[in-house]
């Protein structure tokens, strides 16, 4: 009984320490909803993400070795290629032939898993949880089985109120009209600025190979779109 009064408030305490800033990047995916996501796509791929962060973290449960922070940081460079990408390709992403294939296939029942959009919020989910990582490992280090097993039950619950809240957060009309008119730009811009943030919080390239990879990044985008585009025609 001890063991689960003590491991409720610790499990709400570390989930929320370390994803206030999912409620902010969620709610920017819930603006896009009627554009490019459906909200089962930001949905599933929160708990794809969030799980792949859970089982980088169980080694410490076991005692294991886990990646040094500064790789971990190079995840940062997911969201900056999707944002880039995002950028760089967005007069292309609303055309009405893509709109019909992309409403084709959210008829198959499969398609949220494998859809791009799901594993684009699952990467940046991952990208983002350096910080995850490096509070779940001693967490989990310094619990039984029991008190574990307490603290993922209460961690993935978390992940779907997380989801819900920032639903409800774009269902505040000032708040929707804002990111409805702006998401579509604002995003590119968050995600490339979250990824650098993480890259440089974990030191995990120096500045001047950030700007360099970023530039070799807008290159590989660049020329994937016209590629993709003459496969198309």
């Amino acid at each position: 009984m001890e063991e689960l009064i003590t491991a409720i408030p610790t499990g709400i305490t570390a989930f929320t320490a370390t994803n206030l800033d999912d409620l902010v990047i969620l709610s920017l995916w819930f603006s896009q909803i009627n554009h490019n996501f459906r909200s089962r796509h930001i949905v599933i791929g929160q708990f794809l993400g969030f799980s792949v962060l859970v089982i980088a973290s169980l080694p410490g449960f076991f005692g294991g070795l886990i990646l040094p922070d500064h790789w971990i940081g190079l995840l940062g460079l997911a969201p900056i290629a999707i944002g880039l990408s995002s950028w760089l390709n967005q007069n292309s992403d609303n055309s009405e032939e893509e709109n019909d294939e992309f409403i084709q296939a959210e008829n198959s029942p499969f398609s949220s898993f494998l859809s791009p959009q799901t594993y684009s919020v699952a990467a940046i989910t991952v990208a983002n949880g350096s910080d995850n990582v490096s509070i779940y490992v001693p967490l989990f280090a310094n619990s039984n089985l029991f008190r574990l097993l307490i603290i993922l039950c209460i961690f993935f619950l978390l992940v779907g109120v997380w989801c819900y809240a920032s639903y409800k957060l774009i269902s505040q009309k000032s708040i929707a009209n804002i990111l409805n008119r702006y998401g579509s730009n604002l995003v590119p811009f968050v995600l490339v600025g979250l990824g650098v943030f993480i890259i440089l919080e974990s030191e995990a390239l120096h500045p001047l190979a950030l700007v360099a990879s970023c530039l070799c990044l807008m290159g590989i985008v660049k020329k994937y779109k016209p590629t993709a585009e003459a496969e198309e025609n």
